[in-house]
């Protein structure tokens, strides 16, 4: 069910809204100032409300999972597409990839979002950022499409995404042509979002599992990005996903494929959402690595994390908080943006 019901943190008698530092530091129990803790709050950049069957645990279930992970916002998507479950299969899929069943564009998400978030008080939805994905980014309609759902639902939606393009299975398991960030369709709806200052999270692998000696896709995506110079672009999982990973290991060219892209592209923006963090931010022994850690430094606005959960909510803490090691080798003010408020940033939430 989606059904609202009002969080712990309401029941007690309080709203668990931000704090006043992302980071603290803190004495430790001897009184030497350099034994120092942090304690960091969130911005989840990558959020789900429901999965690949437009089911979720609900608005409840999920404020109860922020206010014990210590998030204090969350960008909010629902899924841009719906897997069928065809009449023989031997049972109901579980995930997209569970059959070869195809998916498809599915609308409905965006309304079953924002029901569920329009419907609950509004110190409840200031907690989110809800983003459109509920469209075909292979129709040139598109853009007229999230024009008219913004007019639905005036001053509601923050940003566009996750836009699927270059997404393995799921790319082959959609029907007609293939979704690409360049795409013509698309095109449009980055002018659109440009002209209504809405930043987009778009899935744009940078190569494919059997190619993981070139950037086979990169160029879909950068032309999109140099196109549309005044589109802020959130880069999903900097171009990787776990079924690249499976198939490929540590692509070591990724790096300097997303340095170059972050010196050329202003307004792009690298989402660090959880196939990003092992094995690329942490080595084999869980140990920060050096160079993306200078990276971060050198563009301390232009990185964010994500649990990418899917309507299932009971994780987001434990997502989050594998980001530890990493973030603790950053310095204060570099963690604090990462963590929190670089996100808030974007959608124009005024930080504490």
């Amino acid at each position: 069910m989606l059904a609202y019901r009002l969080p712990r943190s309401l029941l007690i008698g309080g709203l668990a809204l931000a704090t006043s530092l992302v980071v603290g530091v803190a004495q430790g129990a001897d009184g030497n100032p350099e034994a120092t803790t942090r304690d960091y709050h969130y911005s989840d950049a990558h959020l789900h409300f429901v999965d690949f069957f437009q089911h979720g645990d609900g608005l409840g279930d999920l404020l109860d999972a922020m206010d014990t992970a210590h998030v204090d916002h969350a960008l909010i998507t629902g899924i841009g597409v719906a897997k069928k479950w065809q009449q023989d299969a031997p049972k109901k899929p579980r995930y997209y990839m569970g059959d070869d069943a195809p998916v498809y564009w599915y609308s409905g998400t965006d309304y079953i979002l924002a029901e569920a978030l329009t419907r609950a008080p509004k110190p409840v939805q200031a907690r989110f950022s809800p983003f459109i994905t509920g469209f075909n980014p292979t129709d040139l309609n598109a853009a007229d499409e999230i024009r008219q759902l913004m007019a639905i639902y005036p001053g509601f939606w923050k940003g566009i995404g996750e836009v699927f393009t270059r997404h393995d299975d799921l790319t082959r398991l959609t029907d007609g042509e293939t979704p690409r960030a360049n795409h013509s369709a698309l095109m449009k709806v980055y002018a659109l979002a440009a002209e209504k200052g809405l930043p987009v999270l778009v899935h744009s692998n940078i190569t494919s599992k059997r190619e993981g000696h070139e950037p086979l896709y990169l160029n879909e995506f950068e032309s999109a990005v140099r196109d549309n110079p005044k589109t802020t672009f959130i880069w999903a999982h900097a171009g990787t996903s776990a079924e690249l990973t499976r198939r490929l290991g540590r692509i070591e060219w990724l790096y300097d494929e997303v340095e170059r892209m972050l010196e050329t592209y202003p307004n792009l923006n690298i989402d660090l959402s959880w196939s990003v963090l092992e094995p690329y931010l942490l080595d084999d022994n869980g140990q920060p690595r050096s160079r993306w850690v200078k990276l971060v430094e050198r563009f301390p606005e232009r990185f964010v994390l994500g649990s990418d959960v899917v309507g299932r909510f009971g994780s987001v803490g434990d997502i989050l908080s594998s980001y530890t090691p990493f973030l603790d080798a950053l310095s204060p003010a570099t963690a604090r943006n990462v963590a929190r408020d670089n996100f808030l940033r974007w959608v124009n939430v005024p930080l504490d």
